[in-house]
């Protein structure tokens, strides 16, 4: 098979699209020939922490494709169904959290190539209303976004989220998710075209990330923040949020390290809260909720699989508002 493999080089200098030995399933596998494929921004801290002592791998945790074979012991999989890719490998109930958890696409090979071999209960039936290049951009990002409205957020309607630096998969996955509870939404962003974009989605709200926020509050304060930013708008978020408020944290694009000023959380009684992807329970609970409001992730741009390396470049120069999708043939 053809495929995007990482090898040799630390980031996108090590990529590479060639041939590539696929693997049969064995006992509770399904052999998914992929029809499209999404990348994130964890391909990027991945690619860019292998050396090149590192065997290849090939990159990637979201896709969408057919059965082609299954394995013996499966019993709910027929060959011809139509399938969604969870990533995230042996996390069952979102209560049972995992130290860190195994995702497709590092350690193990992932969904950038013409075939994919998993555990049958990580193929899941797509649904129908999504096009190819829709299932294979959503798994990753409306999962970790579903997760952190409902699961750890405990989103209701009529709250205000607040959602930062609006444009990524996952943070554009939250608006649509969020607008579809009845919750009302403000984002920043540094982008003009993206705040618009996000009017158009049905934010109600949206300014630039490093203007003073509180000359923006029209809509009165915050009772949820999905944080992905970290310590560049921190201390922002203090000027916001209502006593009681939470603010969930899934992603740390502006660095790790933060000065927390701990009387803002105590005496408003604020909870900090993390989140990181999502289990198979919630995975299930997404897809429905997807059916059910009808929701299609955005997608930026749609890419060929042996242009994968040029997606990453439009990705990493944070210029996309959506998903990045990989058409596979």
């Amino acid at each position: 098979m053809k495929a995007i493999i990482h090898s040799g080089r630390s980031g996108l200098r090590g990529l590479q699209y060639t041939s590539f030995t696929s693997r049969a399933p064995g006992f509770g596998e399904v052999k998914i020939q992929l029809k499209s494929a999404g990348l994130n921004h964890r391909d990027l801290f991945i690619m860019a922490g292998r050396t090149t002592h590192d065997a290849p791998l090939i990159p990637g945790s979201d896709g969408a494709g057919i059965i082609v074979e299954t394995g013996e012991g499966v019993i709910h999989h027929s060959v011809g169904n139509k399938v969604i890719i969870l990533p995230t490998l042996g996390w069952k109930c979102a209560a049972d959290v995992p130290i860190v958890p195994e995702i497709i696409g590092g350690p193990t090979d992932g969904t950038l190539a013409q075939y994919i071999t998993i555990p049958a209960e990580n193929a899941l039936l797509k649904p129908s209303h999504l096009t190819w290049e829709e299932a294979g951009v959503l798994p990753l990002s409306a999962l970790t976004a579903y997760r952190a409205l409902f699961t750890r957020g405990g989103l209701q309607q009529g709250e205000h989220v607040l959602i930062p630096g609006i444009g990524g998969g996952v943070a554009t996955c939250a608006l649509l998710m969020a607008v579809s509870a009845g919750a009302k939404v403000t984002v920043t962003s540094r982008s003009e075209f993206k705040r618009q974009e996000a009017i158009q989605l049905g934010a109600v709200q949206a300014f630039g990330s490093h203007e003073d926020w509180r000359q923006h509050n029209e809509i009165g304060p915050v009772d949820l923040i999905l944080d992905s930013i970290g310590q560049a708008l921190f201390p922002q978020y203090f000027n916001m949020i209502r006593p009681g408020g939470r603010i969930v944290m899934y992603g740390a694009s502006s660095g790790d390290d933060l000065t927390v000023p701990i009387r803002s959380i105590f005496f408003p009684q604020v909870s900090l809260v993390g989140t990181s992807m999502g289990s198979h329970e919630e995975f299930v609970q997404m897809l429905q909720w997807v059916e059910d409001h009808n929701i299609h992730p955005v997608i930026d741009s749609v890419y060929p699989i042996q242009d994968t390396a040029k997606a990453f470049e439009r990705m990493e120069k944070g210029e996309q508002f959506g998903n990045l999708a990989i058409r596979i043939e």
